[in-house]
């Protein structure tokens, strides 16, 4: 054991609603508001010294436990379950590095807190599902990073190493079967940059229901000074990358939703997209079709097309698909499946090639995985949740460090660009893009470099528990 490391000694909790300006469509669902967890947590050392750090996220209710049941019981459900999550980690007597910390109540009490609370709370009802858990819990794991990088006045990336850590990777992960793979002696930082990035390509999101021009417009579009049609948005931010949400059930709608967008691209000088399916495409002959198709009438559109995004249901051991035909085709990327390192390797067995990782899965869980899938040579994109507020920070920070295919997807300046002023005025980089990228030369010092004193935000008050 090492004199830095640290346990949780308090938490708090903040629940912040958040109202989108426009309807956001993934999947069979469409989003027009969410609420943020925000978490205070205080660590303390063996010696007694304390600090406090700051985690948020965004509560997807859509994204992370999509289903019949009412939007309302299922998000009240998971303000419970964040509620019952804070009593666990206030409580939890274990000391080390957060990613020693974060992964044993991962491994030791995420399983049995979600098993006890559907047992007591969701047994006539739809049970929460553990990316849900993950979700709820990853504010709490981000402050528990950004209270130990406080505590040592470093930034939390300058900890992820043998100086700080316990434990080498061998701990956390393992290798493939008859694999010359070895994380012994291996630390996160020797799959990070040394220097991160200081600016990134921003990647738009193109909802189910985002006009693409006039002819899609229906009159009921906020008229409040920021662009609804895609080609005011490409010239407003500079946009070169753009995100493509597709039906995934209607193959004749995704296929020109394509070429609409792909035909606006090449006349403003777009460089790439991506293709997002959210989960909905059960049979891997159906993206096959239409990149085959896409490839045959519309090359140029087709090339553009970096990676294609989670077509298939997030459940991997229920829904062991093989997708090597469509990875042979383009890129394809795991995400809402990607819970942890070990669905990346039962992912990679199934012929999937790349990782999208997002913090919202928890920290110490986006570390793990972007070293296990790096091991094995699998490409990398850091994705969001259109975070706002403080939850951009970590999200954006990973990315930079990552090396990732391109960029980082960022869209909360997008559907609810004012929720996030008090940290804008502070970090105006990253909560507008220009020259269709972010900047992130304004995020300084220890833990996340929130310069949470700096931010004029006033919160609720703490959930009381």
């Amino acid at each position: 054991m090492k004199t830095t490391d640290i346990k949780p000694k308090n938490v708090h909790i903040y629940f912040l609603p958040v109202e989108t300006r426009i309807p956001i469509k993934f999947g069979p669902e469409t989003l027009t508001s969410y609420t943020c967890a925000r978490v205070c947590m205080e660590i303390e050392d063996k010696n007694g010294k304390s600090a406090q750090g700051w985690g948020e996220t965004p509560l997807s209710v859509q994204w992370v436990w999509p289903g019949n049941i009412s939007y309302e019981e299922r998000h009240k459900a998971l303000k419970d379950l964040c509620i019952e999550i804070a009593h666990e980690w206030k409580n939890f007597n274990f000391f080390g590095h957060p990613i020693e910390v974060g992964y044993n109540f991962q491994k030791d009490l995420l399983p049995e807190i979600l098993s006890k609370f559907n047992y007591h709370n969701r047994k006539n009802s739809q049970p929460i599902p553990y990316l849900a858990a993950l979700v709820c819990c990853s504010a709490f794991d981000i402050a528990l990073h950004d209270a130990y990088g406080v505590l040592h006045n470093i930034p939390i990336y300058e900890t992820y190493n043998e100086k700080y850590m316990n434990m080498d990777l061998s701990h956390f992960l393992v290798p493939e079967q008859n694999s010359s793979v070895s994380f012994s002696q291996k630390y996160p930082s020797d799959f990070l940059l040394d220097k991160r990035k200081e600016e990134l390509f921003a990647w738009h999101l193109i909802g189910g229901k985002d006009p693409i021009d006039k002819s899609e417009l229906t009159g009921k579009e906020p008229d409040d000074g920021y662009p609804i049609l895609l080609e005011d948005w490409i010239k407003k931010d500079g946009l070169k990358c753009l995100k493509i949400k597709l039906r995934g059930n209607d193959d004749k709608w995704d296929y020109q939703r394509i070429v609409k967008v792909g035909k606006k691209s090449l006349k403003n000088n777009i460089l790439w997209l991506s293709a997002d399916f959210n989960c909905t495409v059960t049979e891997p002959d159906y993206v096959c079709d239409i990149l085959d198709r896409l490839m045959k009438e519309e090359p140029k559109i087709y090339g553009m097309l970096l990676y294609v995004e989670q077509p298939f249901p997030y459940d991997l051991e229920k829904n062991q698909i093989d997708v090597r035909s469509v990875s042979a085709r383009k890129p394809l990327f795991m995400d809402e499946s990607a819970h942890n390192w070990q669905m990346i390797k039962l992912g990679r067995s199934l012929g999937w090639s790349g990782v999208a990782l997002k913090t919202c899965k928890t920290q110490t869980g986006a570390i793990l995985s972007l070293c296990w899938a790096k091991a094995y040579g699998m490409p990398l994109m850091v994705q969001d949740l259109s975070n706002p507020m403080l939850a951009q920070i970590p999200h954006v920070l990973l990315a930079s460090y990552v090396n990732t295919i391109m960029g980082v997807e960022t869209n909360s300046m997008q559907f609810s660009p004012d929720v996030s002023n008090p940290e804008k005025k502070i970090h105006p980089g990253i909560y507008k893009r220009k020259y269709g990228k972010i900047n992130l030369s304004t995020i300084k010092g220890p833990g996340f470099g929130y310069c949470i004193d700096k931010i004029k935000r006033k919160l609720p008050e703490p959930v009381e528990f």
